[in-house]
């Protein structure tokens, strides 16, 4: 066999990898690019009646499916890619730090080649003002329960809550909305009839505003562009630590090094006394005799026991 006939079969077992992966990174992209085909103008439109604000939505969305690209093998195992990403945009509208500063909201303009949406019925508008008006855990579980048509169970597992908490805010939910709007006719409704009506009219007043989504393209282009971005970001954090590091060990190229103890202070200033056989080879060295205390305090002056005598004088004991 030639030199050419055993490079052959491996360059075609190359070629066929290649083609492999191509297929698969196609696969990949036409199922992500069905499922944002089929199921990104809803979110935007659910999006919409979450928050009230169209520009906020459509990045929420938008958004959404971009980290959902990044994390695409994991979102397309998932049993429910749409409540993936459904969960991910409401999560990016809702966030807590957008409703701290509503000072810093951008005005609600239509980008340019982007339709006006038209003015809402009067019966729409008051619906969407009392939806909003709802608190947030309220407003997103009716949202998913009535709006989308998941069941409690789902809901539930969608709001990380119990079944009978996302039960108790659905219903506080349904009768904040039967005292503000009357006109609904939720009031005496059995909770089933109550889902129904209020399916109905969000489902009609999500319809009555459209969405345009971007393009895929430029979702997947803008997906890839964060992570080229958060890498750079990642691998730039690391190089300035590295360079502080240096910067440190270079200003102290001596090492650490403790401070100098200072010596530890005498107990008395007194010179201490010579020893025994200091005095012994000494000459000049007094020595002191050892006497008993009577005879040390008799010594001195004022201190004596006993009155001087004269010579001659019989001593007697002392009688008490």
């Amino acid at each position: 066999m030639s030199e050419h006939d055993r490079r052959q079969p491996e360059e075609s077992s190359d070629v066929t990898s290649e083609s492999r992966g191509q297929n698969r990174f196609d696969c990949s992209s036409a199922d992500f690019d069905a499922l944002y085909g089929a199921h990104a103008g809803p979110l935007i439109q659910q999006a919409v009646l979450l928050t009230g604000r169209a520009r906020l939505a459509r990045r929420a969305v938008e958004r959404a499916f971009q980290t959902a690209w990044q994390r695409w093998p994991e979102v397309r195992a998932d049993p429910d890619p749409v409540g993936w990403v459904r969960a991910a945009a409401y999560e990016y509208a809702l966030a807590p730090w957008r409703r701290l500063f509503p000072g810093l909201r951008p005005a609600e303009r239509p980008r340019p080649g982007t339709p006006a949406p038209p003015p809402a019925a009067p019966r729409d508008h008051a619906l969407l003002t009392a939806v909003l008006a709802l608190p947030v855990p309220y407003r997103r579980t009716l949202l998913l329960h009535d709006g989308v048509g998941l069941g409690l169970h789902e809901t539930a597992a969608e709001v990380e809550a119990s079944t009978p908490a996302a039960t108790g805010r659905l219903t506080h939910a349904r009768e904040c909305l039967a005292e503000q709007l009357p006109e609904l006719g939720l009031k005496g409704l059995p909770p089933d009839r109550q889902g129904a009506v209020l399916h109905a009219r969000l489902g009609a007043l999500a319809a009555s505003r459209p969405a345009v989504p971007p393009p895929v393209h430029d979702v997947r282009a803008g997906a890839e562009r964060r992570a080229r971005l958060t890498t750079r970001a990642g691998f730039g954090a690391t190089g300035l630590l590295a360079v502080m590091a240096l910067a440190v060990s270079l200003g102290t190229p001596d090492g650490y090094r403790p401070p100098p103890r200072r010596p530890a202070m005498a107990a008395s200033y007194a010179p201490a006394a010579p020893s025994a056989a200091a005095r012994s080879a000494d000459p000049s060295v007094v020595r002191h005799t050892h006497r008993p205390a009577h005879h040390r305090e008799a010594g001195r002056p004022g201190k004596s026991r006993h009155r001087s005598l004269p010579p001659g004088a019989r001593l007697r004991p002392d009688v008490r």
